[in-house]
């Protein structure tokens, strides 16, 4: 037996170098990358409800702000939650969990008789999406190794902003096209995340020892964060060791002013991009529906998040604060340039949406790639997690504010006003990090 054993070892050793062990790893990236291209059809689609949902309930969009503020808190939640889930049973069984639950939650939602229990239902759905970023983030932390997670998670990132593209699409199809009211987008869209969540599960492989590989993480650096971890290692010392880590607590604060400026775009666009304003200016002028300049914005996301962690490792030198330090005081800027663009300038107002997006989303691969940096790939789902709660708690502060400002004042540009605070705050946090 201990001669099998040995045979094995040695076979797994020289593996690791190879071609085999290299397109097992491009495999278990495109497996997260297909099942979170469609995760946020399951939780970015609500932008495009709020209108059918006023009309139908007759509330406030600063109402509806909360509704939106509940599902990111009980997502807030999820993420301090359930990365420390990935790391304990496997990103691929949680994240699997996911999305299938998710889906049902949608159509659970879809069925919501008012603003209260459309609230419940969307925050146990956002409690529901958590399951999936953190945990897919620790499978992919156990794939590859420090130097190239800035690749890694930049793809992963990417497919996230491509995940947006598509809520934002499908959306636009279900309402305006299919001509269906609101209650459609929580069904359709969706379905594409089961189909996502089933292929996971089938093709990933929680860590490369399962197909008889080596680990990739022999780096001195990684070895340093994780040399002291236990891999039975419970949940409470798990937590100790990832909230004790200041930088951490500190890029989660970033990332908070980061995803506050996200979430401000990602829920309120729509509503300034389908608002009578930008209508006329259509029928005026451009031979662009100004419901499809929206799509702009995570089409910049989606590129913006490839490229930033490509600049962190090759630029920077796996530096990750300077790459998020210099795409959100981009950000700042073109977030105030676009509040200064006039509806009648369509084309100028698709450039600079496409900007904002990018930008703004961007360092989100950088901050995941800083995690298992700072903590060790086996506290990566933990410490992923933390920061996403981090995350999601200030982005659900910000969606009733950005409603009621709009209530107030009539004026759904000044979206663009708090974006630019949030981007420039995130920058101004992000120096403090300096790993």
């Amino acid at each position: 037996m201990s001669k099998v054993t040995h045979v094995n070892t040695s076979f797994s050793t020289a593996e690791t170098g190879t071609s085999a062990f290299r397109r097992a790893q491009w495999r278990m990236l495109f497996a997260a990358m297909f099942c979170y291209l469609f995760f946020y059809t399951g939780r970015q689609t609500f932008g495009f409800a709020i209108p059918g949902i006023q009309a139908e309930f007759g509330v406030s969009k600063e109402a509806l702000g909360w509704v939106s503020a509940t599902m990111l808190w009980c997502y807030a939640i999820g993420q301090a939650i359930n990365g420390n889930l990935g790391d304990k049973f496997g990103g691929r069984r949680v994240m699997s969990a996911g999305a299938i639950l998710s889906c049902a939650m949608n159509w659970a939602t879809s069925f919501a008789g008012g603003v209260v229990s459309l609230g419940i239902l969307w925050g146990a759905n956002g409690y529901l999406q958590a399951l999936g970023w953190a945990p897919g983030s620790r499978l992919l932390s156990n794939w590859w190794g420090r130097h190239e997670r800035g690749k890694v998670f930049g793809c992963y990132v990417f497919a996230a902003g491509l995940a947006s593209v598509l809520s934002f699409v499908t959306s636009l199809i279900v309402v305006h096209y299919l001509q269906m009211d609101w209650r459609w987008i929580f069904r359709i869209p969706v379905l594409l995340l089961l189909v996502g969540g089933i292929t996971f599960y089938l093709v990933a492989r929680e860590r490369p020892e399962d197909l008889g590989f080596r680990s990739p993480h022999d780096d001195a650096i990684d070895d340093a964060a994780t040399a002291q971890v236990a891999d039975d290692e419970s949940s409470y010392e798990r937590y100790k060791g990832v909230l004790k880590n200041w930088r951490l607590l500190v890029g989660g604060v970033a990332i908070g002013f980061q995803n506050a400026a996200r979430y401000g775009l990602l829920v309120w666009v729509p509503v300034h991009f389908l608002g009578a304003n930008w209508a006329k200016a259509s029928a005026d002028t451009a031979m662009i529906d100004p419901k499809w300049i929206s799509v702009a914005l995570p089409v910049g996301m989606a590129i913006g998040a490839a490229t930033n962690g490509w600049v962190s490792d090759r630029l920077f030198n796996s530096k990750r604060y300077i790459a998020i330090v210099l795409y959100m005081a981009l950000a700042a800027i073109t977030s105030l340039y676009m509040y200064t663009i006039p509806t009648t300038e369509v084309y100028l107002g698709l450039v600079v949406l496409f900007l904002c997006g990018f930008f703004v989303y961007g360092p989100q691969s950088s901050f995941w790639a800083l995690c298992p940096d700072l903590v060790g790939h086996k506290r990566a789902g933990t410490a992923i997690g933390v920061m996403n709660f981090f995350a999601y708690l200030f982005a659900g502060l910000g969606e009733p504010l950005i409603g009621g400002v709009m209530d107030t004042h009539g004026d759904t540009s000044l979206v663009f006003l708090i974006v630019a605070a949030a981007s420039a705050l995130s920058a101004v946090v992000a120096l403090f990090i300096r790993r």
